[in-house]
């Protein structure tokens, strides 16, 4: 009895990690064992910088708004204990996007959150 070989299914896997791997350059997109180790490496990436993104994002929006607050004479920490004070529940994306686009309504939100203090 012969032996089984997997064919149509490695083929089919094999595929799939070039597919992943299309676009790297050299070895990393043309060789199977460089490719196993490309795929790997990337998706730890992917993982880890699914999080990281998180984390620039709400720092992006705390610089925005230091320099929102520092415009009309206020520090960033304080603004940002006035409006738990004030019991205003907008985050920081928001509130980031509101002095961007929107000032004068930032503007509003400022002054309401300095009369509640």
């Amino acid at each position: 009895m012969p032996r089984v070989l997997k064919g149509a299914a490695r083929r089919r896997a094999k595929k799939r990690l070039f597919r992943e791997a299309r676009g790297n350059r050299g070895g990393r997109g043309k060789l199977l064992r460089t490719v196993k180790e490309t795929v790997v490496r990337s998706r730890a990436y992917a993982y880890r910088d699914r999080r990281v993104r998180k984390r620039d994002f709400r720092r992006l929006w705390i610089t925005r708004l230091t320099a929102a607050c520092r415009q009309r004479g206020l520090r960033y920490s304080v603004f940002i204990n006035q409006l738990s004070n004030a019991d205003v529940e907008l985050n920081r994306k928001t509130l980031s996007e509101l002095a961007i686009s929107y000032p004068q309504v930032f503007d509003e939100i400022v002054a309401a959150v300095e009369s509640a203090a």
